[in-house]
């Protein structure tokens, strides 16, 4: 989707800070496409991609959301997810918070079985209700986590839970493009404030992943 609004249209809607994981958002991942394609969407630049260190990030993340200057949701993505958790715990923010609330993607396994150590710095998962509404998207195959211990950490954050079926880590190897499931549930989150409107309107296939096997992405 082309970027066509005006400055002003932008600059009443809420800012989307989109918050990678391990070595960024490459080309042909959906945050990506999403920053290119979203008029009020950019990606958080956490740097050290390939070396993360928990607390730069939380400070970096910190004054993305500070310098803003206006409300923001937070749409983290794996390792991303943990940052977000961090920062609401470290940041504590309250009412007055510019955070309107929070799109968590594909969160990896850090405590017991992490897949690459250099989630180790991330750990213990903090297991504190987060602060604003969220929604939480986990695959029934992604090889970062397994879907029960993502089930539970929806629980522990507060966040309502989506099934996204069996798309792996929900990334650029997922072969889910743009991921208009995504941006529909960007604006369920937000009340439809956002304006990620998607490119055409729905196959039904395009419901398979969201929906699962049970045909229930709703809160579990």
């Amino acid at each position: 989707m082309a970027k066509t609004q005006t400055r002003e249209t932008r600059e009443k809607e809420p800012l989307v800070l989109l918050i990678p994981g391990l070595d960024g958002s490459g080309p042909g991942h959906w945050q990506r496409r999403w920053a290119e394609e979203m008029d009020n969407a950019q990606i958080v630049d956490l740097g050290l991609w390939e070396k993360p260190h928990r607390n730069t990030w939380i400070n970096r993340l910190n004054h993305s959301v500070q310098r803003a200057g206006r409300p923001v949701v937070l749409v983290a993505h794996s390792l991303g997810c943990l940052l977000t958790a961090w920062w609401a715990k470290f940041e504590q923010p309250g009412p007055s918070s510019p955070v309107l609330g929070a799109l968590l993607v594909a969160p990896p396994e850090v405590d017991f079985f992490p897949r690459d150590d250099r989630l180790n710095g991330f750990a213990p998962t903090p297991s504190d209700a987060l602060p604003f509404p969220s929604i939480l998207v986990a695959s029934r195959n992604d090889p970062w986590i397994g879907f029960p211990t993502a089930r539970l950490l929806a629980r522990q954050w507060g966040s309502q839970f989506v099934d996204a079926g069996d798309t792996g880590h929900i990334n650029a190897d997922s072969k889910i493009g743009s991921w208009e499931d995504g941006k529909r549930l960007l604006r369920q989150l937000t009340g439809g404030s956002i304006s990620a409107q998607p490119a055409r309107a729905p196959l039904s296939s395009d419901w398979e992943g969201l929906e699962g096997r049970n045909g229930d992405w709703r809160s579990r």
